[in-house]
C-alpha cells in the first residue's frame, strides 16, 4: 500500500506529460482503494494472483485481456518477475523498468540501485520517468477521498461520541515484519498518556488477520477507552479517519504515507539500519513528520533475521514518542 501511495507523484507526472493519453494502473486487489478515484488515472486494473489469477488458466485469461487493451507503454516502478513477464506476454511494445527480477523482458532497463537507499522512493520513481523524457519535481502525494467512507466514518464517530471538535490521535501498531514492530505495550502506554494529557480520543487502526490481533492487544492493554477499529476498516475508511486526526503514530507501514498525503502529521517508528529499508528511502515526507530511528551499533542489519532481539526498536522509548508528539502538537 505504501509503495502505491509513493507512486502517486509519478502517476501525476505521466498525466501531465501525456494529458490526452489513457492511463491505467495495475495493482493488487488490496491496494485498489489507494487509487480508485485518483483524477490522474483513467482505469484501475487489479491482478489477483492469490485468487482468480492464481491458476494457469486465470493467468492466461488475464494476460489476454491485457493484450486486448493494446497499451503502448508499460512503466514498472517496482520490479517483480510477474510484472515483467505479464507485460511482455501482453504484447506491450515498450516496457520501462529496472534491470532486476527478469529485467530481460524489458525493452528499456535501467540499473537497480534502490537497495543502497541513496534516494527516497518518491525520487526513485520520478527519476525512472526521466529515461523516457518526463521531468517532474512535484513530490506531493495523493490519495482519493471516498464519499461512502466519509459518511461511514462520520456516522461511526457520531455513534461513539466523537465530535468534530474532539482531539483525535490515531494509532497503527501493526506491520508486516517483526523488524518493523514497536512493542505493543509501549503503544498502549503512549496512547494512555496522550489521552490523559490532551484529552485525546484514541483510534486504533490495522488490517485484518495478524494485524487485527496486534490492534486488539493494544486496546486490551490500554487503561483508557479507545475506539478500536482494528481489522474493521478499508483503505478509504482509513483515509477518512486520518483526515479527522491530529496525529498518527505508526510503525513503518502504509498508513504513514496515506497520512502524509492528507497532511496529517506522523510519528513514524523505524527499526533496521540497512539503507535500502531505512527512513532515507521509506520515511514520511510531511513538514511536521518525525522519524524515530536509533543506531545501536550493528555493522550489518539482518532485518527480520535479527539475532539481538531488535535492539534498535527496543531503544525507542515511550518518552521518545511523547517528546515527538509534543514537538508536533505544541511547537514553540
Amino acid at each position: 500500500i505504501g509503495d502505491v501511495v509513493l507512486s502517486s507523484p509519478a502517476i501525476k507526472a505521466v498525466r501531465n506529460a501525456y494529458p490526452d493519453s489513457h492511463i491505467a494502473v495495475l495493482v493488487r486487489p488490496y491496494a485498489r482503494g489507494v487509487v480508485d478515484g485518483n483524477p490522474y488515472i483513467d482505469e484501475v486494473i487489479t491482478y489477483d494472483k492469490s485468487g482468480k489469477e492464481k491458476s494457469l488458466f486465470g493467468k492466461i485469461k488475464f494476460i489476454a485481456s491485457l493484450r486486448n487493451k493494446k497499451f503502448n507503454l508499460a512503466i514498472i516502478l517496482h520490479p517483480k518477475n510477474s510484472s515483467h513477464i505479464i507485460t511482455y506476454l501482453a504484447g506491450i511494445p515498450k516496457r520501462l523498468g529496472y534491470n532486476k527480477k527478469l529485467g530481460i523482458f524489458l525493452t528499456k532497463k535501467i540499473p537497480h540501485t534502490k537497495q543502497y537507499g541513496l534516494k527516497h522512493e518518491i525520487d526513485n520513481s520520478l527519476d525512472l520517468l526521466r529515461y523516457i523524457g518526463i521531468e517532474s519535481s512535484d513530490r506531493s502525494l495523493h490519495v482519493p477521498v471516498n464519499r461512502s467512507s466519509e459518511e461511514k466514518i462520520s456516522g461511526l464517530f457520531d455513534k461513539n461520541g466523537i465530535s468534530q471538535n474532539d482531539f483525535v490521535i490515531t494509532i497503527h501498531p501493526a506491520a508486516s515484519c517483526l523488524s518493523r514492530r514497536w512493542a505493543l505495550e509501549r503503544f498502549a502506554k503512549v496512547s494512555d498518556l496522550l489521552a490523559e494529557k490532551y484529552g485525546a480520543r484514541i483510534i486504533i487502526i490495522s488490517g485484518s488477520g495478524n494485524d487485527k490481533i496486534m490492534g486488539d492487544k493494544v486496546a486490551e492493554l490500554m487503561e483508557s477507552d479507545p475506539l478500536n477499529l482494528a481489522g474493521k476498516t478499508s483503505i478509504p475508511d482509513i483515509v477518512s479517519i486520518l483526515i479527522r486526526s491530529k496525529l498518527l503514530i505508526s510503525n513503518d507501514s502504509g498508513p504513514v504515507h496515506i497520512s502524509c498525503a492528507l497532511g496529517t502529521p506522523v510519528i513514524s517508528i523505524f527499526g533496521r539500519k540497512d539503507r535500502g529499508i531505512s527512513p532515507e528511502r521509506w520515511g514520511p515526507v510531511g513538514k511536521k513528520d518525525i522519524v524515530l530511528h536509533k543506531d545501536v551499533g550493528c555493522e550489518i542489519c539482518l532485518a527480520h533475521n535479527c539475532r539481538i532481539g531488535f535492539k534498535c526498536l527496543d531503544a525507542i522509548s515511550v518518552e521518545d514518542v511523547l517528546w515527538a508528539a509534543e514537538q508536533i502538537l505544541n511547537p514553540c
